[in-house]
């Protein structure tokens, strides 16, 4: 997949992506990177994947910091804000991509607190950092998005109402950051192919992605997927703060 942002187009600019030592979050941060962003890779446990990561951007001659933290710990996410301030100043793009909720072994009410509590905290966390025309995106998936007039699969139905009560929540904080000249857009994909939570769905619920794809007729991967989230840190923001990726006939809007 090409990247979307044109070289140099974001020289100077810093951004910070959740969740950004793997899949969706890896190859948007390294989109940003390829554009000439200072980027900020954040992992909750896998801190070898993300300082290789991180060696590889810097040989695109762009600054690259890496930082631990739980997102569902308030003062682990402020650590890693001050780290932020400390190293770059501010931030110009925040994404808003780690989410879960599919793991085993975990609090019963864990979604809930990763998919709404711990995106509020973040954007919260980050708000006196954030740049006059900064951007702010929330990445989630049609399943989610939708939730409320199209049924999704048992196994997704609590990460999907998780997901969309963290949507919510962060909708409201639209004209607050309006007000600071921060634009915010929602970036809705259907399933991903290649991603965790399509790997653990499909364990859950056999042939339940290849069902998904052969009603949507076309997937997007994760590479497709993320360029579609750096593009929305770029391009204007839609009307209704909203920017759906891939087919969504299947989807009765509210």
């Amino acid at each position: 997949m090409s990247n979307p942002l044109a070289p140099g187009s974001l020289t100077g600019k810093r951004v910070l992506v959740t969740g950004s030592s793997r899949g969706i979050g890896a190859d948007t941060i390294r989109y940003f990177a390829e554009a000439g962003a200072d980027v900020v890779i954040n992992y909750r446990n896998k801190a070898a994947r993300a300082e290789k990561l991180g060696t590889e951007l810097r040989g695109l001659g762009v600054r690259a910091l890496v930082v631990g933290a739980d997102l569902t710990d308030p003062a682990s996410v402020q650590e890693m804000f001050n780290m932020i301030r400390a190293e770059y100043g501010g931030l110009d793009i925040l994404v808003l991509n780690a989410s879960g909720g599919m793991e085993s072994g975990m609090a019963a009410d864990y979604a809930l607190t990763l998919n709404r509590d711990a995106q509020l905290n973040v954007l919260e966390a980050a708000t006196p950092l954030l740049s006059d025309g900064a951007r702010v995106v929330f990445v989630t998936s049609h399943q989610a998005h939708f939730i409320r007039t199209t049924p999704t699969m048992p196994e997704y139905e609590a990460v999907a109402l998780s997901k969309r009560a963290g949507e919510d929540a962060l909708r409201e904080r639209i004209p607050g950051l309006a007000e600071r000249g921060v634009g915010f857009t929602i970036v809705s994909g259907d399933m991903i192919e290649g991603t965790i939570t399509a790997t653990l769905l499909e364990r859950a619920n056999p042939g339940a992605i290849s069902a998904r794809k052969d009603a949507a007729g076309k997937l997007y991967n994760v590479s497709e997927f993320a360029a579609e989230v750096a593009a929305a840190a770029v391009d204007p923001v839609p009307a209704d703060n909203t920017r759906l990726v891939g087919d969504t006939s299947d989807f009765v809007g509210e």
